[in-house]
């Protein structure tokens, strides 16, 4: 599966932060020529990942260091504004209008390296591409993102190839989420989260609701026993909201089986093969009449046993400067990171602003002072035109940004997410 540049749950908390450098500066950002390889060998501020993180951290370092001081390393063509699935897999947005050509958001004059690293060499400040290119820098920024895994379900990826099973979170899947709801009769619609961690984990059951919501317009809601199997003991992480999403699962008559992951799909059977957390080994096949995936995500392959990354592969920064524990001009931000908070795009949003002080610092020899609380949000989408707005800490504390309960479901929060935050995304963030 080819890698795309993709992002997480809606930016918030942020989004009027992003509106002040974003519209000031978007005169001087246009279309860019991409590189097929580096233009030259030496950097000043060298990123890895064209996605959210990554294009939005060399904008600012252009502003720091010039445009030919900065480059950016992205094999992917396209840009993907991810949070948009939900909608898409949901029938509520067409997955084009999800999708920028790379080179369209890439800042103008930062030089396009249009190439995958194959290699981290932190003690030679170095990187190697494709082709045993090697690329030294001053300042390296971390922003590869979270690969999915599907082949660690037995009978997938090859089981897209049937009907009745989709993915929100590939490309190459989400629509299929859509045919699946659309074709569904009647029997166990299922819906999965994984034994691992994910970007955006509100996402799993978003869709659920949105199905659930469908097919009480479509008049199948009668013939639908939705299940929601969760690898989790917990509906979510935060209490508040929490409590507000078990009352509508109540209210829907959605069946929740806790501590149950996804271990192999017979699609041509239409079976999901769970095992059960708490008694190792056991396993229980449910039939389905449609099935949603959430894959199992870890660190992409090439930060796992590297120098930068921690014992499982994650990026190993300090939570609060997102500078690297052991090589002070090396940074990490967003999906790849060790940072314990969820990994969504407002957490990305909120990351950049405080890298890009630890960065200033360290570029003039002070130590970093502006710190990161671990602030972000996932709008969990409960209807076609309902959202319950979840912002949080490290501590899993709620951190609003409106004066009101933001656990409740609202029509303003929908179109928040639907309509603002895309804008504020491709205008203004990634500026």
């Amino acid at each position: 599966m080819p890698a795309i540049g993709v992002v997480s749950c809606s930016c918030l908390r942020p989004g009027v932060w992003l509106l002040k450098p974003g519209m000031q500066k978007m005169s001087s950002f246009g279309l860019h020529t991409a590189a097929r390889c580096a233009a030259k060998d030496y950097y000043e501020v060298l990123v890895l990942g064209g996605g959210t993180g990554g294009i939005t951290m060399s904008a600012r370092m252009k502003r720091k260091v010039g445009a030919g001081n900065v480059a950016v390393v992205e094999p992917s063509k396209t840009h993907y504004y991810q949070p948009l699935w939900t909608l898409v897999g949901g029938g509520a947005k067409q997955l084009a209008t999800s999708a920028r050509p790379t080179g369209s958001v890439m800042p103008k004059g930062v030089e396009w390296i249009k190439s995958r690293v194959t290699a981290l060499d932190p003690d030679k400040n170095c990187v190697w591409l494709e082709n045993d290119t090697k690329v030294s820098y001053k300042y390296l920024i971390i922003s590869l993102g979270i690969s999915l895994h599907y082949e660690k379900i037995k009978g997938l990826p090859e089981g897209f190839q049937h009907p009745k099973i989709g993915s929100n979170y590939s490309v190459h899947t989400v629509e299929k989420t859509w045919k699946a709801l659309q074709d569904f009769k009647e029997g166990n619609a299922i819906f999965t989260f994984p034994n691992t961690p994910v970007k955006c984990a509100g996402a799993p059951q978003k869709i659920m609701y949105l199905s659930e919501a469908y097919w009480r317009k479509t008049g199948k809601r009668s013939k639908a026993n939705i299940m929601f199997n969760t690898s989790l003991g917990v509906i979510f992480g935060v209490k508040k909201y929490a409590d507000t999403l078990l009352e509508i699962i109540k209210e829907r008559n959605i069946a929740v089986n806790y501590k149950r992951n996804l271990v192999e799909v017979r699609a041509d059977k239409q079976e999901a093969v769970f095992e059960n957390l708490d008694k190792p080994g056991v396993t229980e096949v449910h039939q389905y009449e449609m099935l949603h995936v959430t894959p199992p995500m870890g660190p992409p392959d090439v930060l796992i046993n590297s120098p930068v990354s921690d014992e499982i592969g994650w990026v190993d920064v300090d939570k609060e400067t997102l500078q690297h524990k052991k090589y002070p001009n090396v940074f990490g931000i967003g999906d790849c990171t060790n940072l314990p908070t969820s990994r969504t795009a407002a957490a990305i949003a909120a990351q950049s602003g405080v890298l890009d002080k630890t960065i200033s610092r360290v570029m003039k020899n002070q130590l970093p002072t502006k710190k990161y609380d671990g602030y972000t949000s996932c709008p969990l989408v409960t209807g076609y035109n309902k959202v319950i707005l979840a912002e949080f800490d490290y501590n899993a504390q709620p951190l609003e940004t409106f004066p009101i309960d933001q656990s409740k479901e609202r029509i303003t929060m929908y179109h928040m997410k639907a309509d603002l935050m895309p804008f504020l995304y491709w205008n203004g963030l990634l500026k």
